[in-house]
């Protein structure tokens, strides 16, 4: 029947047609063994944890069973997911034995997020969530604020995030973990992330990929990665795919992707073979670690692996009104769904909890016995809840003078390649706390002056293994996000360049991102870190070449989205202002900066000095393109992004020819929040401020680089708006020249004008007499330099020779 549990105990993937000899891949151990003293000591350990997730999601009050359960003891909603929880304390009884006895520096990344109950119930059991939280005390009135509190208002949520202790990852969307735990190691010799990989999980698209990310990884100034995925064979409601698989399929994956791969699924005595692993995956790592800091490095090494099997909420109830549970994926959320209102459910859960046996677990005071205690890492930074690295360590970066990269004003220069310069002298003093994440383009978008002095960090090409390198490219958007998360997270600083068109493939990475800064910054305890920056340029203005495919702005819109402390957008509109710009993004911490700008080379039309006062306010009046240095206007012409402000100043250039009697007002805005209404975001422009810069009652015409809907939110509360006019990207240009994607999206300077006229006419009377005449001459203009690009296929020469600047800096009069 569809949906039907079939009635089996672990069910077991169904055998490949792989051949026998594949099996030799799989890491073979001898019979591990532990001392008695030892293996008890963690089953109570476990039994503990276990029983306290189990709580947490049950439980408001009689939170140690002090008496028969009662109804009026369960929560009116039950929240929480139960499956993942006993693997995931599996895992982490033995982590902090494994950092007892060597000291280690470690972070365990969860990738089932959802497995908060558990992970809440070890930092309880090893103080962290007192340390962090007090309310949370090692006693009775600690755990039952614990218990009752989890997945309620006020308490903790269901899903791993910024609140929880020693979290880098934000639980609520899965794929991600694996990329954050490589980015976290990168520049961190000394650190090891344990990362559990659920199996359902792994069947996202960042997940299979992030399994390369070692290839990315040098072992001489690198930590390491100890992968584990949690093969339980089950999802909400359909089995895996990895729970489908046998071991001979899992050491050919494995082997494939690079790997040295150990099952670990002996329930007989699991804790013995989990133990005996985690040594072997040591000695391994530290193996390949040695050979490269001793000069000698390993090519291609291959990194440990372990596939741990155990049964989807293992200790859990078996059946449920005659349906399999454990080993189903009825486990997966709240087992005992109505054990509020059903007497045989309560009773089940009743008999669940004191299967644990807490009576022998927790002393009278309602801590728990020192016995457990004893494998907890007697130093508490070596806690996996109170290691710095997730929450303290934030370096910075060593102050940049972007002064001497300053290019001459009036001349022509790339924005990227002048902001390459600047990266390499960042590289040059921040050998170990910055780094690029960049997918295939990083050449194709003239940032290469940075390979000047550094390399690419790929570890399996022979001409680039073992030399570190500052740069890690990879055609993968995914892994780019995750590993400048991750490196991010643990106290450096990360850049992400990318075409345009494709950061919108890690819109919902960045946006869970977010979420977890902005939980982050509510919080006490942790404390600030570098921003994620972006930069994003190849875009849609000279997309003319590869096409509609590769123009889309829209991930400006994604960070428009975000809160207001934490998103900034920016069009620095010349090489000056944006190298100004990446020198502020790169120094500010907790922000979502986005940066937007051209590849080409283009006008420069501020000096240093006026770059950064044009920087620092946001926005300003370009005199030197406005009639009467802007005085009194009969409109106002915005330019926001590099090629929409040059078709800006072509317009008013024109204009001064065209209609001499109109007054023009032109402003560039670097900054796109401080449009926004007063008080909607900490850059937004007072009232008086705003009608300083446009006037409170002269039309105003915006040429945007993004969507018009993102200006229009931004600008919304704003007094007497029917004055604003708006063209932007509309979706239109496929193969064609440069020019004419300004002509199909009515941004030419011809359509400015055009706009410019039209309002100016509202209040001039010489401009209305000429109203029609001119707009007639200026429509012309843009039929008959449509035809000559269809015709010669390419653009007009004259259209960059702009009056007012003819690379020659004295046609540009002080703004």
């Amino acid at each position: 029947m569809p949906g039907e549990v079939i009635d089996r105990p672990n069910p077991q993937p169904a055998p490949s047609n792989i051949p026998d000899y594949v099996s030799d891949l799989l890491v073979k151990l001898e019979k591990p063994t532990l001392a008695n003293k030892t293996n008890d000591i963690i089953a109570k350990y476990r039994r503990a944890a276990n029983y306290i997730a189990a709580a947490m999601i049950f439980l408001q009050d009689n939170v140690l069973l002090k008496r028969d359960l009662k109804f009026s003891d369960i929560k009116p909603r039950l929240l929480g997911h139960w499956g993942t929880c006993p693997g995931l304390t599996l895992v982490y009884s033995h982590l902090n034995i494994l950092i007892r006895e060597h000291d280690l520096d470690m972070i365990y990344v969860v990738g089932p997020g959802h497995g908060a109950p558990s992970i809440l119930a070890n930092l309880w059991l090893e103080g962290s969530l007192t340390k962090f939280y007090p309310a949370c005390s090692q006693d009775s009135a600690g755990l039952a604020t614990l218990i009752s509190g989890f997945s309620t208002t006020g308490g903790f949520p269901s899903h791993i995030n910024a609140e929880t202790p020693g979290a880098i990852h934000e639980g609520g969307e899965l794929g991600y973990a694996l990329s954050v735990s490589f980015g976290a190691v990168m520049d961190n010799p000394d650190l090891i992330v344990t990362c559990i990989v659920g199996d359902g999980e792994a069947e996202s698209g960042p997940t299979a990929t992030a399994w390369h990310g070692y290839k990315y990884i040098d072992p001489a100034e690198s930590g390491a990665v100890l992968p584990i995925v949690h093969v339980n064979g089950f999802k909400i409601s359909e089995r895996t795919i990895y729970g489908c698989m046998d071991d001979k399929e899992m050491a050919a994956l494995f082997t494939g992707y690079g790997y040295q791969p150990r099952v670990v699924d002996d329930l007989d005595d699991i804790d013995a073979d989990l133990s005996s692993s985690l040594e072997w995956a040591l000695s391994e790592i530290k193996r390949i670690q040695s050979a490269a800091r001793s000069g000698k490095p390993i090519m291609k090494p291959r990194w440990p692996v372990l596939i741990l099997r155990t049964p989807k909420g293992w200790s859990g109830p078996k059946k449920v009104h005659g349906q399999i549970v454990e080993g189903s994926f009825k486990a997966h959320q709240v087992p005992l769904a109505a054990a509020k209102t059903d007497p045989e459910e309560l009773k089940m859960l009743q008999d669940w909890l004191l299967s644990y046996k807490p009576e022998e677990l927790f002393k009278e005071n309602g801590d728990v016995i020192d016995e457990i205690k004893s494998i907890i890492p007697e130093n508490p930074e070596r806690r996996l809840g109170q290691n710095k690295k997730c929450y303290n360590v934030y370096e910075g970066l060593k102050p940049m003078d972007w002064r001497k990269l300053a290019v001459k004003k009036g001349s022509s220069e790339s924005s990227m390649k002048q902001v390459g310069k600047l990266l390499d002298q960042v590289v040059q003093d921040n050998p170990s706390t910055f780094r690029i994440f960049s997918p295939d383009e990083f050449e194709s978008n003239k940032l290469d002056a940075v390979l000047n002095s550094t390399g690419r960090n790929f570890q399996w090409d022979q001409f680039s293994n073992a030399q570190g390198g500052r740069l890690t490219e990879t055609l993968s958007e995914h892994q780019c996000q995750g590993w400048m998360q991750g490196y991010t997270l643990t106290g450096r600083v990360g850049l992400f360049p990318s075409y345009e068109a494709f950061l919108g493939i890690i819109h919902t990475m960045m946006v869970q991102y977010a979420k977890f800064g902005k939980m982050a910054r509510e919080l006490t305890w942790r404390k600030s870190i570098g921003s994620i920056n972006y930069l994003e340029t190849s875009t849609w203005t000279r997309q003319e070449h590869n096409g509609f495919s590769h123009q889309n702005p829209s991930f400006i819109g994604a960070v428009l989205n975000l809160k207001p402390d934490a998103a900034r957008v920016y069009f620095p509109p010349d090489a000056n202002t944006f190298l100004s710009t990446m020198a502020h993004c790169l120094q500010s911490k907790s922000y979502v900066n986005l940066m937007v700008g051209s590849k080409q080379p283009s006008a420069v039309f501020l000096s240093a000095d006026e770059a950064e006062n044009h920087c620092r306010a946001g926005a300003s009046v370009w005199k030197f393109a406005s009639t009467d240095d802007g005085l009194n206007p009969d409109v106002i012409l915005v330019g926001i992004g590099a090629e929409l402000t040059f078709e800006v100043i072509a317009a008013a250039d024109l204009l001064r020819k065209k209609a001499p009697a109109l007054r023009v007002r032109v402003v560039n805005v670097t900054d796109l929040m401080i449009l926004g209404a007063s008080s909607s975001h900490p850059h937004a422009l007072s009232d008086d401020a705003f009608d300083a810069l446009f006037t409170s009652d002269v039309p105003i015409h915006f040429n945007y680089h993004g969507y018009a809907n993102e200006l229009k939110g931004l600008l919304f509360g704003r007094p007497n708006l029917n004055r604003v006019t708006i063209a932007s990207y509309k979706e239109e240009g496929s193969t064609t020249t440069p020019f004419n994607m300004m002509l199909l999206n009515e941004t030419s300077r011809y359509h400015v004008a055009i706009q410019a006229v039209k309002g100016a006419a509202l209040s001039n009377d010489l401009v209305r007499l000429h109203l029609h005449e001119l707009v007639s001459e200026l429509e012309g203009e843009i039929k008959k330099t449509q035809r000559f690009i269809v015709e010669e296929k390419t653009d007009p020469e004259h259209l960059g020779n702009v009056g007012l600047f003819k690379n020659d800096s004295s046609s540009l009069s002080e703004g």
